[in-house]
């Protein structure tokens, strides 16, 4: 009985491949386990975009029917044109785009020359100073807000672009000391022998920063750009403070949507008491973020690259 038993064991070893004892099984656990922790996970975060999509493509009839849970029975593209409208989407996107995209090339340059001097420069009180950028970054908004606000109006910069512009330029544009911290890491990865040799050679420091620190940091310049990009689109607290109704942003006019849908809408439609569903509101916030998500997946690869190299160091 035991040699027929120990056979059928030398069988099975045979039959599937590969080793089969203790740590195999263990390695094969984690895997699965991994896989399950990064399925659950990517649900979580895909969970709300399509519900979003789904919602926004539901008719009215859709949404009262409790049936009707993630595909709809009619859709409707009507929700989309009529959040077109209300936004007034093409002129509010040209004005969000340029609010969101020149400070942030603004700033990332002025970190980025702040993060090279700071990583390559050796001077007094450098210790100190590093320490007080990332400081800024501790110090909540809301404790700042009103000096600022109060500084702007004396400089008379309020209830215009300069409000973003000026803080970018001068280095304290949105969470800047984030991406001075980023270009300080990598402006750390530059060997000292290429800098050194670019200044035997008789190069400035704007061409050894150009010519060969710029290159290695790409990945750099393109994670702070897009972070920033992202951060100064969303933000609409401090641009209502600052623009007033001078300026309004895509996410600033989502925050009226109700109250401008009920007006466009029973004026140009003569719905008198019209009310924006939730369909409508989910199709006005999807082409919203759109553009954002279209910016991730053209410059997904280079910006999980950024990602990565960020805690890099060098000599």
């Amino acid at each position: 009985m035991k040699k027929n038993m120990d056979g059928m064991k030398d069988k099975l070893r045979q039959a599937v491949p590969g080793k089969v004892n203790k740590q195999n099984a263990v390695h094969l656990l984690f895997k699965v386990l991994i896989y399950l922790f990064l399925i659950v996970t990517g649900f979580v975060f895909l969970y709300p975009l399509l519900k979003m999509l789904s919602m926004s493509l539901m008719s009215s009839e859709d949404l009262t029917n409790p049936l009707v849970v993630w595909i709809p029975y009619q859709v409707s593209w009507e929700n989309f044109s009529r959040a077109v409208l209300v936004l007034g989407y093409l002129e509010t996107l040209w004005t969000t785009i340029y609010v969101s995209v020149l400070p942030a090339l603004l700033q990332t340059l002025v970190c980025a020359v702040t993060g090279y001097g700071l990583a390559h420069f050796r001077f007094k009180g450098k210790n100190v100073i590093f320490g007080l950028v990332l400081a800024t970054f501790i110090i909540p908004t809301q404790i700042t807000m009103i000096p600022q606000f109060l500084m702007y109006r004396d400089l008379g910069i309020l209830y215009s672009l300069k409000s973003y512009l000026l803080p970018a330029v001068m280095g304290q544009g949105m969470k800047s000391s984030i991406f001075v911290l980023i270009f300080f890491l990598f402006f750390r990865q530059v060997p000292v022998s290429l800098t050194e040799a670019a200044e035997v050679d008789g190069a400035k420091q704007i061409v050894v920063f150009f010519r060969v620190a710029v290159p290695i940091a790409m990945p750099g310049f393109l994670i702070s750009f897009l972070l920033s990009t992202v951060w100064y689109w969303n933000e609409t607290y401090l641009a209502s403070l600052y623009f007033g109704s001078n300026i309004k942003t895509l996410p600033m006019k989502l925050e009226n949507f109700v109250d401008t849908f009920n007006k466009m809408i029973s004026a140009s439609e003569g719905q008198a008491g019209a009310t924006a569903n939730e369909s409508v509101q989910m199709a006005g916030t999807l082409l919203i973020i759109l553009p954002l998500l279209a910016l991730f997946f053209v410059a997904q690869k280079h910006f999980i690259e950024g990602i990565e190299k960020t805690g890099i160091t060098g000599e």
